[in-house]
């Protein structure tokens, strides 16, 4: 598993240097930006076992909470530095977190002088060899899988084969000389996020560096339903069909798996998309132009799906996989005073909000193993009773933790834990 984690720390640092370019915007004239980023994460799906669900939290993130959550990100940034900033964000009452969330701007610590980096004598080239898979269907159509091998690219050649399709690039309010910053949560708030709390209803900003800024939010904008599978199971055919729960305020889904195959060491990737596409950059916050313009383009599966099948092809020699899926919700823009619809007019902007939206859920590829995995174990085990009890028995007994029959330790296989 070792080699797994080089291989996608070499693969992170190719794309650094490798990846598309990202269309940016133009600059923004000097007025403060307000950016709420609302996710909902879940980490419950049918079909899995105890010890599943026990691991699962791990892939969590901040909290690594098991089960739907809601996050939550609050940024805002004002083109004055002053010496002792305050803001707050006034919240409805249906929030259930109180009146406001403070918008603290991080302590800014000395920064130490940075050691000078010895150049490393040899370069040792990363070894990975990448199997990469698309399309719903019980089997992957013709041309698959797309190879990427590191023996046979440059690190240029590896990082452009492997890089997906760019978005938008998105610049959230961050620390900058000039400019005030505030984030929630922070070191000194980070309260937890009730499971029923909405969005819905009037929002205030406010600070003393900050004009006031009013907006409202309304129920396309709240927190959105969990991802929720209705169905997750290998087929006779190896393939792996799933269905999902129609998200109401989705604009677009998109699913992505990944597996290694431990005698090859090559890594499988696969993703709904219809056309070749690894979706590396596709699991995050999306505009509403990206959604759409990747829904035309046969990359992301429109809101009307929910269904898709993972081919047979794709995992049939690996021992475990991970599905990721993702919802996007349609994000929200609004500049105060909008901009005249007559360019010749004078426009001054005394502010903006910035509201995107996703849902994401995880689950593990791996049940349909899991009987015959269950039975050679249980079979081991009445063989291990049936040999004649001494002084040493117990130690022959099989532990749950050497059984590597479970699915514990198959996800153990995968992630290396």
């Amino acid at each position: 598993m070792k080699q797994l984690n080089r291989v996608l720390m070499g693969a992170g640092v190719i794309m650094l240097f490798s990846a598309p370019a990202f269309s940016a915007e133009k600059p923004h004239p000097a007025y403060p930006h307000y950016w709420m980023s609302v996710a909902t994460m879940n980490q419950s799906m049918p079909g899995m076992t105890p010890e599943m669900a026990g691991m699962a939290g791990m892939f969590g993130g901040r909290g690594a909470a098991f089960g739907p959550r809601r996050d939550l990100q609050l940024q805002v940034e004002g083109p004055r530095d002053i010496a002792e900033p305050r803001a707050d964000h006034l919240i409805p009452p249906g929030q259930k977190m109180g009146e406001s969330l403070p918008l603290t701007t991080p302590r800014q610590e000395k920064a130490e002088r940075p050691q000078r980096m010895e150049r490393p004598e040899q370069y040792e080239k990363p070894k990975a060899r990448m199997l990469i898979y698309w399309g719903c269907g019980e089997l992957a159509a013709k041309g698959q899988p797309k190879i990427i091998d590191t023996e046979k690219m440059s690190p240029t050649e590896f990082g452009r084969a492997f890089a997906g399709r760019g978005p938008t690039y998105q610049a959230p309010p961050a620390p900058r000389k000039g400019w005030t910053y505030g984030d929630w949560p922070n070191a000194d708030d980070r309260k937890e996020i009730p499971g029923d709390a909405s969005l819905v209803g009037n929002h205030l900003v406010k600070g003393n560096y900050l004009p006031d800024i009013r907006f409202s939010l309304d129920q396309k904008r709240d927190f959105m339903a969990p991802v929720e599978f209705v169905s997750l199971s290998k087929s006779g055919s190896g393939a792996w069909p799933f269905t999902w729960k129609a998200i109401p305020t989705a604009t677009g889904y998109f699913a992505t798996a990944m597996g290694h195959n431990q005698k090859t060491g090559e890594t499988i990737f696969w993703s709904s998309s219809e056309v070749p596409e690894t979706g590396m950059a596709l699991m995050g916050y999306l505009s509403n132009q990206d959604v759409q313009r990747f829904i035309r383009e046969q990359v992301v599966l429109p809101a009307s799906r929910t269904s898709c099948t993972v081919p047979a092809e794709v995992f049939r020699d690996v021992d475990g996989a991970m599905l990721q899926f993702i919802a996007y919700g349609e994000e929200l823009n609004i500049v105060y005073p909008p901009r005249p619809k007559d360019p010749k007019l004078l426009w001054n902007p005394q502010w903006s909000v910035k509201v995107r939206l996703k849902s994401t859920g995880t689950s593990p590829l791996m049940e349909a193993r899991e009987d015959g995995r269950r039975k050679s174990s249980r079979q081991r085990s009445e063989s291990v009773e049936q040999q004649p009890q001494d002084d040493d028995a117990e130690d022959r007994k099989p532990s749950r933790r050497k059984n590597k029959g479970g699915a514990l330790d198959g996800m153990r296989g995968l992630f290396g834990f």
